[in-house]
């Protein structure tokens, strides 16, 4: 028998920007993985990914990969998330869905934005950074010298486990929006 806490996850995970249910780790047909990728509208370091994640969805999207931005601020609602969205210039290149009961922030065990889960079979096959370049709050590299989500995305359509199941992301603490 299930708890009731696992079957609410299986079966509602996140809400669509319309305010409706959403089961954001379920795949269409013919995916090889989807791409959940906690942001933010006011995590500076989120937003300095943009373009990074557009490059990566654009590259991966062909190959059968779904990305979905995941916003679990509850005080985010969705007309701030429409204009991140437009802003930033994700709108076509991913689906956004809010996370404002942290389901998908549990279920995926991240704890910042910017912070990705990728999720292969129902299971998170690939967990951490987008890449090196923040080195610590506040300690950026000029450019990123390992490409972790990148890596992670070739080694799945190719077939095979990613080369890090995890890498330590650094970001805005998710804990904080549950204040």
């Amino acid at each position: 028998m299930y708890d009731q806490d696992v079957i609410i996850l299986l079966s509602v995970l996140a809400q669509a920007l319309s305010g409706g249910p959403v089961d954001a780790v379920r795949a269409p047909a013919g995916t090889k993985a989807i791409v959940l990728l906690f942001t933010s509208t006011d995590c500076p370091i989120s937003n300095r990914y943009a373009p990074e994640v557009r490059r990566i969805a654009e590259a991966f999207a062909p190959k059968g990969v779904v990305f979905r931005i995941v916003y679990p601020n509850p005080s985010e609602d969705a007309k701030a998330i429409r204009e991140h969205m437009a802003a930033y210039s994700y709108a076509g290149v991913a689906e956004a869905v809010r996370d404002p009961k942290l389901a998908l922030v549990k279920f995926a065990g991240v704890t910042v934005t910017p912070e990705a889960a990728v999720v292969v079979g129902g299971k998170v096959v690939y967990r951490g950074r987008i890449d090196d370049r923040y080195v610590d709050l506040g300690r950026e590299r000029p450019a990123a010298t390992e490409r972790d989500l990148f890596d992670a995305l070739t080694a799945i359509v190719a077939g095979k486990a990613p080369p890090h199941a995890t890498t330590q992301a650094v970001g805005c603490f998710i804990a904080d929006f549950a204040r």
